[in-house]
């Protein structure tokens, strides 16, 4: 039976930082689902469809992979997708407090799934998509911050 984890988050825009987090993840899991969630608490920058395509371009040539978009709880998806696990990347011990409470109450809401916490590694912790966004309002060069080979929308 394949393991499937569901890899969820605003992906605004995914950067180089999320893809070191999923390849990790691959390494645990048959599969990862990258779900596009919309965050009722952040004003997206990018579509849905742009971030999309964005994780796509990220993501080419990877096998395991599936993405999807979704609107609601986390915990629900998982539950309509059968997933059992839940992965969540963190740069500092900040991301893993919020990260942390984040996955208590997800556990509280749905004992049978599990969230993973993997910190990303030392030369992507500085990447951030609120960063990235900044760069862009400024048309300054993200390429240092953003997977190989991915071509961002203009804004």
């Amino acid at each position: 039976m394949a393991t499937v984890a569901l890899f969820p988050g605003s992906f605004d825009p995914f950067t180089a930082g999320h893809l070191n987090i999923l390849k990790r993840a691959l390494t645990m899991f048959d599969e990862v689902v990258v779900a596009v969630g919309v965050n009722q608490d952040k004003r997206g920058f990018f579509s849905t469809e742009q971030k999309l395509d964005i994780i796509a371009q990220a993501t080419a040539g990877i096998k395991g992979i599936r993405i999807i978009n979704y609107d609601g709880l986390t915990v629900d998806i998982c539950r309509q997708l059968g997933i059992r696990h839940i992965v969540r990347g963190v740069r500092n011990m900040l991301d893993f407090e919020n990260e942390r409470s984040i996955a208590d109450a997800n556990r509280r809401l749905a004992p049978e799934i599990e969230t993973i916490i993997i910190p990303t590694a030392q030369e992507f912790a500085h990447i951030s998509s609120s960063a990235v966004r900044d760069i862009l309002r400024h048309n300054g060069d993200t390429s240092l911050f953003m997977p190989e080979g991915v071509k961002l929308p203009e804004v």
